[in-house]
């Protein structure tokens, strides 16, 4: 009893050190390692035998991490078991553990203490601590609610195609999956591995359900309760503004540039009808908001068009969301910033807002950070896997970005690879930034200051 009450006390010393990053980093990663255990098990698999560890590590990460990248068909590899607890590390990974941990504390009228908002604070993206359990509490009743319309809308749709209570499972399984941004599916079985929602692409309930559960998911909790609350406050933030207006246009934009690269493409758009056209156009500009589902063959797109998938997935969802990437607030800040630049202004202005300059310093470092951890992984995997680098970029954007469209690689990776995409989506799901900031040491402060110098640009 002593010795367990020693422990207890220990660990409590240990939770007090770290920082709320350093928290977020550690949580995730027990959370994966847990899931990879549970996955090897052989009642997980549907033969019966135990699943490699490295492959049980990988699905435990993706789910987690919300991305959806696969070592095995998630439909044929896996039990009604294994299923299960991928379906539970998605909902944990995509709300964040602090806010399931949360949940259980509310439940059991436990009072949310100083640190756990402040951790809280960091995992949600908020700058402020004001109002965070509220959030809290708002960001469970939006998920439940967000995810139960669409599983049923879901359910009923698969009805026609399978028996209730299979419809009923697939319902639940991808209604959680996609409001999480994860891109998981159950279709191996009855439409091939890796085959995801393609034979549903000329479907317009399918594909609009699907549509707005990713779009939902990924412009942030905030947005949600602000959009909300308008009927009575009569105003948006100048971040909400920001997401929706971001987000319109990346979709927009993304829908008209697939619509015109593919139209005449025989494996992707062209044997569809007008209508499948334009659904199939606008699902592939939306799943890149970090989804990974797809009712086109991603492999048969043209290169311009995988390129700009690339481009998309980097950019990804908006913060304190269930998607990853830079985020669409850190883009529309780069682009201010040029626009800026252009027309010969000093400041930043979004809607007559001026942005500070932490806030532009921070998003240049960490679109850099990004950019450059997607590079140096992608020249590594050059090294170590025998395909073309347009297939590499592209799944190591889509790792960093949580996304889970894949080119086909990531079955075939090898062990060097499997371990590097397995960082990549830690990585993605938690932040470079945060990461960053949980192996930092202690900041110290600066006695004094340089003389300023000028060096030429351009």
């Amino acid at each position: 009893m002593a010795v367990k009450s020693s422990l207890s006390r220990g660990a409590r010393r240990l939770f007090v050190r770290l920082t709320p990053p350093q928290i977020l980093v550690t949580g995730f990663a027990l959370i994966i390692l847990t899931g990879g255990f549970l996955l090897m098990l052989p009642a997980s698999s549907a033969s019966g035998q135990a699943t490699p560890f490295l492959d049980a590590l990988f699905t435990s990460t993706s789910a987690t991490c919300v991305t959806g990248l696969v070592v095995v068909d998630t439909g044929l590899h896996w039990s009604l078991m294994g299923k299960l607890v991928i379906l539970l590390l998605i909902q944990v990974g995509g709300l964040g553990f602090m806010t399931m941990a949360s949940l259980i504390m509310l439940v059991f009228r436990r009072k949310i203490s100083l640190r756990e908002r402040l951790i809280l604070q960091e995992a949600l993206n908020q700058s402020s601590m004001a109002g965070i359990v509220r959030l809290i509490r708002r960001v469970l009743l939006y998920a439940l609610v967000v995810e139960g319309t669409g599983a049923l809308l879901l359910a009923f749709r698969f009805s026609f195609d399978m028996p209730p209570g299979q419809a009923l499972l697939f319902g639940l399984f991808h209604g959680v999956s996609m409001f999480n941004n994860a891109g998981f599916d159950l279709f191996g079985p009855l439409t091939g591995p890796f085959s995801s929602l393609t034979s549903y692409a000329n479907d317009p309930l399918v594909n609009l359900v699907v549509m707005l559960l990713i779009v939902i998911g990924g412009i942030g909790f905030v947005v949600i309760a602000e959009l909300n609350d308008y009927r009575e406050r009569r105003r948006l933030s100048l971040h909400t503004k920001v997401v929706l207006t971001s987000t319109v246009l990346l979709i927009g934009i993304g829908a008209v540039v697939f619509y015109v690269f593919e139209y005449t493409n025989p494996l992707t758009l062209r044997p569809l009808h007008p209508g499948g056209k334009v659904l199939a156009s606008f699902f592939a500009s939306v799943t890149p908001r970090t989804a990974g589902a797809n009712t086109i063959d991603v492999t048969g797109m043209r290169q311009a068009s995988q390129f700009f998938t690339i481009i998309l997935m980097f950019i990804g969802a908006s913060p304190g969301s269930t998607g990853g990437g830079i985020k669409t607030t850190t883009f529309s800040i780069l682009i201010g910033a040029m626009i800026a630049m252009l027309r010969g202004k000093e400041d930043i202005v979004f809607f007559r807002s001026r942005l500070a300059k932490d806030r532009i310093y921070k998003a240049i470092t960490l679109t850099l950070f990004a950019l450059m951890l997607v590079v140096a992984v992608a020249m590594v995997l050059s090294t170590t896997e025998d395909v073309n680098f347009l297939r590499i970029l592209f799944e190591v954007t889509s790792a960093f970005g949580t996304v889970g469209l894949s080119m086909g690689l990531t079955p075939h990776l090898t062990l060097v690879g499997k371990i590097l995409i397995i960082f990549m989506m830690f990585l993605g799901r938690l932040g470079p930034l945060t990461l960053a900031y949980a192996l930092q040491p202690k900041p110290e402060k600066e006695l004094f200051r340089y003389p300023e110098g000028k060096i030429t640009i351009g």
